[in-house]
């Protein structure tokens, strides 16, 4: 049975370029630095991302933590948005290994965060408050539909923190999807922040790994940071072999997703018993929610599963994601229509 897997872009498969790249990659110990592979894979992510310096980390939680750990001290603070994937979905790291206390504000519906909100949160020099360090976004934010922040709202909120002396990270797993769907350089995207993570495997379609970038300086300390997480990696040249053909063969192909994810949101927003808000499909990224009284939660899984069609209740009572990705060609969306269409018409 074919496998239409649409519950995220983690579950992309290499390429044939890819996995010929790690066949032939040439090796040695990234710790000493003495990968080839790992070291022109981080050239190459800096000068994307427009900073000095780059490494490679095995994961894009790790990425974060690290960035997170390497700009702040045990018992200093970081804002970021109550429906970020750094204070939902990655385990409470920062507090659990880094004594760094997470403080949340309301993220708008574009993932943004009120500049007056932000403000707000920046804590002044009394003894009982920790002491605010750093500011954290999001681009595309995952549980705000996807959605990319533009160049211009990053810029504001690192003055905001260059006005208040404190760090900007950017969590960018998905950069370049942000960068497509505002048709921007990436490069735009992360030109104002102190420090930007981006993942090889979600879009990108490598197997694995994440690339932390910043100056210099930052990233020789994100480097002890990285050891301390046991992310020191030996030959890792075959994880970077991937993430070279990733940048080089895969950025220009993710308007794809987009295009596929609107024509899934388009389907859907048709069929009776299932909702969606059309305003807030802007990338590979769709949320829509089952209607009561048609099939259980349960049911719509399963028999959309006994076709091949995986898809994800990321929330109750009966919210679903569904998120396009290398692999997911028109056929399949039309394909995953058509089911969901016969299972919501069965009486």
């Amino acid at each position: 049975m074919t496998v239409i897997d649409l519950r995220s872009d983690t579950v992309t498969l290499p390429t044939d370029a890819m996995r010929q790249a790690i066949f032939d990659a040439e090796l040695g110990d990234d710790v000493f630095s003495d990968d080839p592979t790992v070291n022109r894979l981080e050239e190459m992510a800096a000068d994307r991302m427009g900073k000095e310096a780059a490494v490679l980390v095995p994961s894009g939680t790790m990425g974060n933590l690290v960035s997170v750990l390497t700009h702040c001290a045990r018992g200093e603070e970081a804002i970021l948005g109550d429906r970020a994937h750094m204070f939902l979905n990655e385990a409470g790291g920062m507090s659990a290994l880094g004594g760094v206390h997470p403080h949340t504000v309301a993220n708008q519906a574009d993932g943004t965060i009120d500049l007056g909100v932000i403000e707000g949160a920046i804590r002044g020099g009394n003894l009982h408050w920790p002491r605010t360090r750093l500011i954290c976004l999001e681009n595309t934010h995952n549980n705000c539909n996807g959605s990319p922040l533009t160049p211009e709202y990053t810029d504001s909120v690192a003055a905001l923190a260059g006005d208040n002396g404190l760090l900007l990270h950017l969590d960018g797993a998905r950069i370049f999807n942000a960068a497509v769907a505002l048709g921007v350089d990436v490069k735009d995207l992360t030109r104002s922040v102190d420090s930007v993570q981006f993942c090889l495997s979600k879009g990108l379609s490598a197997p694995v790994g994440s690339l932390v970038c910043g100056t210099g300086e930052f990233i020789a300390e994100a480097r002890r940071t990285r050891k301390v997480l046991g992310g020191g990696m030996r030959q890792a040249g075959i994880i970077a072999a991937a993430g070279i053909k990733a940048l080089e063969d895969m950025t220009g192909r993710l308007a794809e997703d987009h295009a596929n994810a609107r024509r899934l949101a388009e389907g859907i927003s048709q069929i009776d018993g299932l909702s969606i808000d059309m305003a807030n499909v802007h990338t590979n990224i769709i949320y829509f929610d089952l209607a009561a009284g048609h099939v259980t939660v349960e049911q719509f899984l399963a028999q959309l599963a006994e076709k091949g069609i995986k898809l994800l209740c990321i929330a109750k009572p009966a919210h679903f994601r569904a998120v396009t990705h290398y692999g997911i060609e028109e056929k399949d969306i039309d394909e995953t229509l058509k089911a969901i269409t016969e299972l919501m018409n069965r009486p």
